[in-house]
């Protein structure tokens, strides 16, 4: 038998095993996530309406304050219920979504409803 015999052999031989072993669980199979990444995007605000954090579906966020449209942006980072931003200039905040309120920098901001808007 040639080289190029062995090698032919030798490759359907290894076909054949991958095929009768059939699929690899040496692969640990990943968790879904089962919470929806997106399901804090909106529009948050104070009580007063003063300050105004929309979270977008991207990763970004638009902080308006007072009547100052986009006094701050920068994108935001979620973990469970906590949530880390960083804006455009590099300054950094997190804060704490609970009981559908998000707590950050010592304020607290509610959900706007769609209705509202």
């Amino acid at each position: 038998m040639n080289t190029a015999s062995r090698t032919g052999a030798l490759t359907a031989l290894s076909l054949s095993l991958a095929i009768a072993s059939g699929p690899s669980q040496a692969q640990p199979q990943r968790p879904r996530l089962l919470e929806d990444p997106n399901r804090f995007v909106g529009m948050w605000v104070t009580q007063d309406g003063h300050i105004r954090h929309e979270l977008l579906p991207n990763g970004r966020y638009d902080e308006a304050r007072g009547t100052r449209l986009s006094a701050y942006q920068g994108r935001y980072m979620l973990s469970g219920n906590h949530i880390d931003y960083v804006d455009d200039t590099g300054f950094t905040a997190d804060g704490e979504f609970r009981d559908g309120v998000l707590y950050h920098a010592g304020m607290v901001l509610y959900r706007e409803s769609t209705t509202q808007r």
